[in-house]
């Protein structure tokens, strides 16, 4: 099994269980290097703050279901994340609910003669982010089966605006 089959089935196995627990799903990756890592992203349904008790509540909700479904060969450390206020950008409502933003994306195959795009998120039109280009040359739609990784950008208004999310909640 590939990493990124391994990481769909381990999301399709522990996406229900957060769902449940009150948690979404933002990412899981299986990453190599210096011993086997699975790295599990979420964040809280009603979009409060990340404590480390809801780390931990996860890990042991996910080493359970993980240990009893055993999709994963061999040995591998569980690592539970929230994605930060330098969030990555991964599902297409991400880029939507993230509008107005500075993203940086990075494309799979060249779009226009360049892989990397940094600007302000415009959100997301048939199955395409849309992004001014911070250089000022314009805007530009990318497919978003195109897109390799994608991530916000700290700015102040990033800043300003997780603060006043963590204010609300």
């Amino acid at each position: 099994m590939s990493e990124s089959a391994l990481e769909r089935r381990v999301a399709e196995l522990v996406e229900p269980m957060l769902t449940g627990m009150g948690y979404e799903l933002v990412r899981v990756r299986m990453s190599a290097g210096g011993g086997r890592t699975l790295q599990i992203m979420a964040e809280r349904a009603d979009r409060s703050s990340m404590t480390v008790d809801d780390c931990a509540d996860i890990s042991r909700a996910v080493s359970a279901l993980i240990d009893v479904e055993d999709p994963i060969t061999g040995a591998y450390d569980l690592e539970v994340s929230s994605p930060g206020i330098d969030r990555p950008l991964v599902r297409p409502r991400d880029f939507e609910r993230f509008a107005g933003y500075e993203a940086k994306i990075e494309t799979r195959a060249p779009v226009d003669g360049r892989r990397r795009f940094r600007g302000r998120l415009l959100g997301l039109a048939d199955e395409r982010v849309r992004i001014r280009l911070a250089d000022g040359s314009g805007e530009v739609a990318l497919a978003v089966d195109m897109i390799e990784k994608a991530k916000l950008v700290v700015t102040d208004d990033l800043i300003a605006g997780d603060l006043h999310a963590a204010e609300a909640g």
